[in-house]
């Protein structure tokens, strides 16, 4: 069994407990967007989420500032949550692999998976969760 077909609770809650600053690739401005919802529930935790949007550049989402690439973000990133999708997976991934310091996680959302780019992501140390949300994980396993 691929050992991202599921994952513990403690695996998920860590990272939950663990990371501050998330880059959220592909931010919508549309309020009707899962992006922005997961944004907003992301940041009314307690979250820093720095959304990025080639497109959006410069603007503002939720009231964050909005980045073309994650290599723009000016500070280091924790988690980086993907709402691309799963054909761009790899290219984020090789995109976090070029930061320094490198993120902890990648986060794919729900429908989002490439074992591949996993695995790359993987070997350079940084934990990988795919087809989840956090803003459904983080209720059922912390609040």
């Amino acid at each position: 069994m691929n050992h991202h077909d599921s994952y513990t609770d403690d695996y998920i809650a860590g990272i939950l407990h663990s990371v501050k600053t998330i880059a959220l690739t592909g931010a919508s401005p549309n309020p009707a967007r899962p992006s922005n919802g997961v944004m907003g529930y992301l940041l009314s935790r307690g979250y820093e989420v720095i959304p990025v949007n080639p497109g959006q550049a410069g603007k503002q989402i939720q009231g964050r500032t909005v980045y073309a690439r994650l290599a723009d973000i000016p500070v280091p990133i924790d988690m980086v949550d993907v709402f691309r999708a799963a054909e761009y997976l790899d290219g984020v991934v090789d995109e976090a692999l070029a930061l320094s310091p490198l993120p902890k996680v990648i986060w794919a959302q729900l429908g989002v998976r490439d074992d591949a780019a996993a695995a790359k992501a993987e070997a350079a140390g940084i934990k990988v969760v795919m087809n989840r949300c956090p803003a459904i994980e983080y209720p059922r396993l912390i609040a």
